[in-house]
């Protein structure tokens, strides 16, 4: 999911699973990169599909920034035990599109819901300290239209303001494509003032 116009941190890739044992039951977590509901829902239906003599798969996540999308799942554990303190790491951590679940086996010794928020904490932090986390910028593409008598001036303004050029099209009708900061749409739109004959559409 597009997290806005924000720099976000999140993981690069999938960490775990990270084992860790209280009281004879054996706690597994593991946490992903994702960027829509319907891919967490598809990773933990996966990890039912991977461990599934597990007691309990329980998760949280977040995902995007401005209107972020959080979900938390104590999979028949007491109500806000696992879930809720799985979730609370995401923020300690401060990660956005992200998908963080905690395996649980039952040991036969019951832990109580203080012993159970405890775990599922402690799991979940465990698995993000051994995750690989980046600091991210949300990228939007400008695609920019102009006729070839205008190439000189608009190749000149990227070059001067080291502009990303991801895609070009050059005939009697030129297109180029720039990827940039979100942030940065306004002032690459006003870079291009000087060309009127330059047309600049947003492709996301």
């Amino acid at each position: 999911m597009e997290s806005g116009g924000k720099t976000f941190r999140t993981l690069t890739a999938p960490s775990g699973p990270v084992e860790f044992r209280e009281r004879k039951s054996k706690f597994l977590g593991v946490a992903y990169p994702v960027d829509s509901t319907e891919q967490a829902r598809e990773q933990v239906a996966a990890l039912w599909q991977e461990f599934p003599d597990a007691t309990h798969i329980c998760y949280a996540y977040r995902i995007g920034s401005d209107l972020p999308e959080i979900r938390m799942n104590d999979d028949g554990e007491p109500s806000h035990s696992a879930g809720a303190p799985i979730f609370g790491q995401i923020e300690s951590f401060d990660l956005m599109d992200v998908l963080v679940c905690v395996i649980r086996y039952y040991g036969g010794t019951k832990l109580g819901v203080g012993g159970l928020i405890q775990a599922y904490r402690d799991a979940a932090r465990r698995c993000l300290e051994h995750g690989r986390i980046v600091t991210r910028i949300p990228k939007a593409v400008l695609s920019l239209g102009f006729t070839y008598a205008d190439l000189d001036a608009v190749l000149r303004i990227i070059d001067q303001n080291r502009f990303n050029v991801v895609r070009r099209e050059m005939a009697l009708s030129c297109r180029i494509d720039l990827e940039v900061p979100v942030e940065e749409t306004e002032r690459v739109r006003n870079a291009f003032g000087p060309v009127p004959g330059v047309t600049i559409n947003d492709k996301g």
